[in-house]
């Protein structure tokens, strides 16, 4: 059986990144797409269980297995509120032949390229503009004005990052965006190690 593969999203909020992602895992069986799981220190929501959403450890383990080097990338949310992604979890889905997706930050997607090099395809979802990103948060109306706000700032931000990925692709037209998603990521994937 061959390796999975690595496949890093990364986008700022709005973006519609989630939606190119759970549109190619649906629609494109074929390639084998599976998110990788991550670690949290948080508890269980609703019906999610360990080992499927999440893997749910303590604060304590959590930085147990920061001093021990165990994470690609972590980030502390809030104080002891972490989430990462373990070494040894991406391993044991490549070698089941699982393309490991990850839907992370941008940091965390720089972080996870630098480790992995040409084995990971970092891709950058991007909205066309900053007004086109304000037009779409506000469109959704699950934001105060302030959250808004704070969500384009920190867009800004993140947008200084898109040079450091493989690709970048704007998603101004969703359709457009998700062929051009699937293009990169075929190609990426019928590549021979």
């Amino acid at each position: 059986m061959n390796k999975g593969k690595l496949i890093i999203f990364s986008a700022p909020s709005g973006s519609g990144k989630s939606t190119i992602v759970q549109w190619l895992m649906k629609e494109h069986p074929e390639l084998k797409l599976y998110f990788s799981i991550s670690c949290t220190s948080r508890a269980p929501r609703g019906t999610e269980q360990n080992g499927v959403e999440y893997f749910f450890i303590s604060p304590e383990e959590f930085r147990d297995r920061i001093a021990k080097n165990e994470f690609l990338e972590y980030e502390e949310v809030y104080h002891d509120r972490f989430y990462g992604t373990l070494k040894q979890q991406v391993e044991n889905q490549r070698q089941q032949g699982q393309n490991v997706v990850f839907d992370v930050d941008v940091k965390g997607g720089v972080n996870i390229k630098k480790f992995y090099g040409n084995e990971a395809l970092s891709l950058f979802i991007q909205p066309p503009s900053i007004e086109e990103l304000r037009r779409r948060l506000e469109g959704r109306a699950t934001d105060t004005p302030e959250a808004i706000r704070e969500r384009l700032a920190k867009a800004e931000y993140e947008l200084t990052f898109a040079p450091q990925f493989d690709h970048i692709i704007v998603n101004d037209d969703l359709e457009i965006a998700k062929q051009d998603t699937l293009r990169i990521v075929t190609d990426f994937l019928s590549q021979k190690e």
